[in-house]
């Protein structure tokens, strides 16, 4: 780390932006699943759905994203896993 982000003590501080929640910012009330468009970018080429930590949703959302993806996965319009 560089001197300027660490104070007098040694100890780092440097400072991070939290990332906004895209659903809120839209005022979404439902994610549904068969809106693949939205549901799409928030999992990997592999099928796996992305964190919160990563995409930066809040709770509430994260939650409905993820019973999203598991509900069009079950209706076949998304793989499980990709090949």
């Amino acid at each position: 780390m560089r001197d300027r982000d660490r104070d007098d003590s040694g100890i780092s501080f440097r400072k991070f932006s939290r990332k906004k929640c895209r659903f809120c910012i839209n005022k979404v009330k439902y994610i549904d699943y068969k809106d693949l468009a939205t549901i799409k970018p928030f999992t990997t080429e592999r099928g796996k759905i992305l964190s919160a930590r990563i995409t930066g949703n809040c709770a509430r959302h994260q939650r409905q994203l993820a019973g999203a993806v598991k509900n069009a996965r079950a209706a076949a319009l998304m793989p499980f896993v990709a090949k």
